[in-house]
């Protein structure tokens, strides 16, 4: 390469000095020199990315899911694609106190006079306040500990004490009998230690892409990071009192067994039953402002009385949420701490069901018996109602709640749509407390699905083959022809497919819309394998194994019908 350079520079100052002749030895020379060095630096090339496609494809053969990715990331993804500019800013030490201002104004009150006649009441109540005994079978036992530690996640980020999980899993046995009485003794004294509320938080952005905007602190969302040993403490009390946090049916994120595809599959259901009778469903899906940092404590506190949980455990949790102090950490830089005075911090184990035992009551002041229904995954609430007044009594319903947990309603994403046979007709309008109108639309993003307004439950398959076409050419523009189809189609199975059939077992598709799925990946085959015969394509899909979109919607349809009919979700296992 570099007597080949070294020729190519030579010969190229040489036919400069001619007068750059266009014809002749000089420049003959200086063209074949240029050629050779050319053609050399692409052999090159294809030599180094084989040697990576080589490694891909050892791994695949292997089954060894984990070196495969080491090695394509290490080989292709983006070093630089990590955000180093928020708000203008290029210091890290700035940008931290930036986070650090952005989330301590997030974990703030709604109202300030709500918030001080929540605390009123809740300290009001707790004078008198007894609820079940601790019985003996609810303390921890060494048992409990040791089947907690040993199904503790690997490879999690460490606290503020440079813990992980690793260190738990390999130390001596006795750290168990040591951490029970521990457990013990801090549940029945009500007490924590101090460093069981420090944690530090890593803002994660909400974009994919960083490089295409400039971000600001609303772009980013705070991930908190425990000590590992308050996670552990955490999930011994969600063994031993998992009871005071059930929740109703009505809410689908939280729970082992549930997902997404539950929820849209029982809001499909409840919709085609109304849309067979003849009816016109109203659907309003209400959006609320930063719900998990706007939580208030002492609502929590009341809605854990009502289910009258251990006296020493509620005196446990108020003393730990009393003293729950976080940092932001940003690149090598922390900002100073700030108390958390609000909210449940995300990463939390249990703060999920904290939240949802916080909201739960929403789904009881629906009166039932009037096709009326709401339909909870985390903090997402669709409504649904046979009528325009319906509706708008159940948003009045649902603000009443939001207002005693000194929650709002974020108007400018929450909007109301209407499926069934009258739905193109206008509407009233529907309104908030405050008097905003929310918008009737032509579409809802529900649960990463968008469904749209018609005469039947349906939805839009645009969005998904849009980023399952963005996600094909990715994959392709970075290894291109130079890897086996092997080590392709691996990739294109694990990250594209998946984004192209999200949820789809859970909703109405024609054969139409499965043939325009397999379209989709029927293209990007005949690009890789350069043929646009389709039966070669199904030869190929056949002998490489490769499951075509609508294959997998089948198989995943059908196991979603089993599960749901199996399910001990009621609303899920009644309209299945």
């Amino acid at each position: 390469m570099k007597l080949l350079k070294e020729e190519s520079v030579n010969s190229d100052k040489i036919w400069k000095a001619a007068g750059k002749p266009r014809h002749g030895p000089i420049f003959d020379r200086r063209q074949s020199s240029r050629l050779q060095y050319r053609r050399r630096l692409r052999e090159g090339e294809n030599v180094h990315l084989t040697a990576y496609t080589n490694d891909l494809h050892d791994c695949l053969l292997q089954k060894d899911g984990t070196q495969f990715w080491k090695c394509w990331q290490s080989k292709f993804e983006i070093k630089s694609n990590k955000c180093q500019q928020v708000d203008g800013c290029v210091d890290n030490d700035i940008i931290a106190d930036k986070f650090a201002h952005q989330f301590a104004k997030a974990y703030s009150s709604t109202n300030t006079s709500r918030a001080e006649s929540l605390k009123a009441e809740y300290l009001q109540r707790r004078v008198d306040y007894s609820g079940f005994a601790l019985a003996e079978e609810q303390l921890f036992n060494i048992e409990l500990l040791c089947k907690v530690i040993s199904n503790l996640g690997r490879g999690k980020a460490a606290g503020l004490d440079s813990l992980t999980a690793e260190h738990l899993l390999h130390c001596d046995p006795i750290l168990s009998t040591i951490l029970t009485k521990l457990f013990n003794l801090m549940l029945l004294c009500s007490h924590v230690p101090s460093s069981f509320g420090l944690s530090y938080t890593i803002p994660i952005p909400k974009l994919k892409d960083c490089r295409t905007k400039a971000m600001t602190t609303d772009d980013f969302r705070g991930i908190a990071i425990s000590c590992v040993l308050s996670k552990v403490f955490e999930l011994c009390i969600f063994d031993r009192f998992k009871n005071a946090f059930s929740v109703s049916d009505n809410q689908f994120g939280f729970k082992k067994g549930l997902g997404c595809s539950h929820a849209i599959y029982t809001v499909r259901n409840v919709v085609d039953h109304y849309v067979t009778g003849g009816s016109t469903v109203n659907l309003c899906a209400l959006d609320l402002s930063k719900a998990f940092d706007k939580t208030n404590h002492h609502a929590l506190f009341i809605k854990l009385m009502n289910r009258n949980l251990p006296v020493e455990l509620l005196l446990l949790f108020e003393n730990w949420f009393s003293n729950c102090w976080t940092c932001v950490k940003w690149g090598s830089s922390s900002s100073a701490f700030f108390k958390i005075e609000f909210g449940v911090r995300q990463g939390s184990v249990l703060s999920p069901h904290f939240f949802a035992v916080y909201l739960d009551d929403i789904v009881g002041r629906f009166y039932p018996g009037r096709g009326i229904h709401v339909i909870l995954y985390a903090d997402d609430l669709l409504i649904l109602a046979p009528s325009i007044g319906e509706l708008q009594r159940l948003l009045d319903v649902c603000e009443l709640e939001l207002n005693w947990l000194d929650m709002s309603i974020n108007e400018k994403k929450s909007c109301c749509m209407r499926i069934g046979p009258r739905c193109d007709i206008a509407c009233a309008n529907i309104t908030t407390s405050n008097g905003n109108i929310l918008p009737w639309v032509d579409e809802i993003r529900y649960l990463g699905i968008y469904i749209v307004k018609s005469r039947k439950f349906k939805v839009s398959l645009d969005y998904a083959k849009r980023a399952c076409y963005r996600s094909l050419n990715a994959i392709f523009g970075k290894i291109g022809r130079i890897a086996s189809e092997e080590v392709v189609l691996q990739l294109v199975s694990s990250k594209c497919i998946p984004v192209l059939i999200y949820g789809r077992e859970a909703c109405p598709l024609t054969n139409s819309d499965k043939q325009s799925l397999d379209f989709v990946t029927t293209r990007f085959l005949m690009k890789l394998f350069k043929t646009a015969d389709i039966n070669i394509i199904r030869e190929c899909q056949h002998y490489m194994n490769f499951v075509s979109p609508s294959e997998l919607i089948n198989a995943r349809s059908d196991k979603l019908a089993v599960k749901c009919n199996n399910s001990d979700n009621n609303l899920c296992n009644y309209y299945s």
